[in-house]
C-alpha cells in the first residue's frame, strides 16, 4: 500500500506498547514511511534495542520507557513535545478467558486500566501536541472484541469495547481541529505474546487458540494497516476499519484444518 511522507510538522509518531508485537511492527512501519518515532514501553531494553536497530538501519528512532497508567509519568513525558503528528493508543492486552460469574476483578480492573485509561491518559496529554502539529492523527488499536462479544471474553470485550466508545466520543467532540481520530479493530492477530500474556505463560492453551487456522494475521499486517490510515491526505480520516484473517468470519466463527 503506498504512503505519503509526512508532512515537516508533523513528523513525530508516538507508538506505546512498543517493545513487541503490533507495536514494534508499527513502529517499524512509520520509520520506513519517514516519521520519527518514539517508543514508548514499561520493557526499556526491548524498546532500546528496537531503537538502536532502528536508528542503524538509516531511520530516526527514540527509546522512552514509559507505564501509560502512570499518569504523572504521562504527563512529564508529553511535556517534552511541542507538536507531535501521530500517536498510537498500541498499549493494552487481555488477561484470562474465566466467564463473568468467575472472572477475577483484579483481571478486568487492569485490563481496563490499560486499555482504556491508558489510552485517555496518553490522548489527553498529547491532544494539544496534536493539535498544535497543523495535522495530527490519534489512533485507538481496538479489536474486534470491542464489537461482538464471546463467551469467557468479558473482561477484555469490556475494556476494548471502551476503547472503541473512547475513539468514537472523542471524534465527534474534537471535529473541526486538525487532528483524525482513527479506530484500527484487527481480529485474530498471532504474536509471539497476546495469547501467552493471556492464559499466564500456558504454552499449550496458547497454541490452541490458533491450531488448524492456516494464516491468522501477523503484526506486519496490522502495522501496514495503522501506517496506511495515518497517510492518508489530511482531509481522509478512516473512522474505523475491520481487519481479521480470511479464515474468521467472526469472533466465534473460525475455520479450522483438520
Amino acid at each position: 500500500m503506498a504512503t505519503a511522507a509526512p508532512p515537516a510538522a508533523s513528523r513525530i509518531a508516538v507508538v506505546t506498547g512498543a517493545s513487541s508485537g503490533i507495536g514494534a511492527a508499527t513502529a517499524r512501519r512509520l520509520a520506513e514511511a519517514g516519521y520519527r518515532v518514539v517508543l514508548t514501553a514499561r520493557r526499556k531494553d526491548r524498546i532500546e534495542a528496537l531503537a538502536e536497530e532502528l536508528n542503524g538501519a538509516g531511520r530516526s528512532a527514540v527509546a522512552y520507557p514509559l507505564d501509560v497508567t502512570d499518569r504523572a509519568a504521562v504527563d512529564e513525558f508529553a511535556s517534552a513535545f511541542g507538536t507531535i503528528g501521530v500517536l498510537v493508543n498500541n498499549a493494552g492486552g487481555a488477561l484470562g478467558a474465566d466467564p463473568v460469574a468467575t472472572g477475577d476483578p483484579a483481571d478486568w480492573r487492569t485490563m481496563y486500566e490499560t486499555n482504556v485509561i491508558g489510552t485517555l491518559n496518553l490522548t489527553q496529554a498529547l491532544l494539544p501536541k496534536l493539535e498544535a502539529s497543523g495535522d495530527g492523527v490519534v489512533v485507538v488499536v481496538s479489536s474486534t472484541a470491542g464489537h461482538g462479544t464471546y463467551e469467557g471474553g468479558g473482561g477484555y470485550v469490556a475494556a476494548k469495547h471502551g476503547a472503541h466508545v473512547l475513539a468514537e466520543t472523542l471524534r465527534l467532540e474534537i471535529v473541526g481541529t486538525p487532528v483524525r481520530v482513527v479506530e484500527i479493530a484487527p481480529g485474530m492477530v498471532k504474536t509471539e505474546e497476546f495469547a501467552l500474556t493471556r492464559f499466564g505463560g500456558d504454552s499449550e492453551r496458547a497454541a490452541k487458540v490458533y491450531e488448524g487456522v492456516a494464516e491468522p494475521l501477523t503484526a506486519d499486517d496490522v502495522a501496514e494497516t495503522i501506517t496506511w490510515a495515518v497517510t492518508r491526505p489530511s482531509h481522509v480520516n478512516v473512522d474505523l476499519l475491520v481487519l481479521r484473517p480470511r479464515a474468521q468470519a467472526s469472533n466465534t466463527k473460525v475455520h479450522r484444518e483438520p
